[in-house]
């Protein structure tokens, strides 16, 4: 007797657990804080994208370097770190429109503290 069919259910199988893994991981790929910039700012100077770490600040007082959420202290600590091996360094700062300003302004002051140059970050003017 000889099976002239081909069994899908391994490949439906395969195929449910490759679904179910992509619409675990997708959310958890984009980690960046969602943020409304303020207009604003003048156009970009030519800057190395490996001298530029990113740090946004959202409305409810989280911190993300590099789209990973973290302490004001470690974001600090990690930031002072970079800057001591790479003294071209600048952090963008992404804050929210409607953050306190107390949020931003303990950020800038760690910085300047730490001797780290920084860059404000707005939406382009329309």
């Amino acid at each position: 007797m000889t099976l002239s069919e081909i069994n899908i259910t391994p490949l439906l199988d395969l195929a449910f657990v490759l679904l179910i893994i992509f619409v675990i991981t997708t959310p958890l790929l984009e980690q960046s804080i969602n943020l409304k910039l303020p207009s604003g700012g003048q156009p970009d100077k030519f800057v190395n994208k490996r001298d530029i770490r990113t740090v946004e600040v959202s409305n409810m007082g989280v911190y993300a370097l590099d789209k990973q959420r973290m302490s004001l202290e470690q974001l600090t600590t990690r930031l002072a770190q970079e800057v001591r091996s790479n003294p071209n360094l600048i952090a963008y700062i992404r804050a929210d429109k409607d953050s306190r300003y107390e949020l931003v302004a303990a950020l800038l002051d760690t910085c300047q503290r730490n001797g780290i140059k920084i860059s404000i970050r707005f939406e382009p003017t329309k």
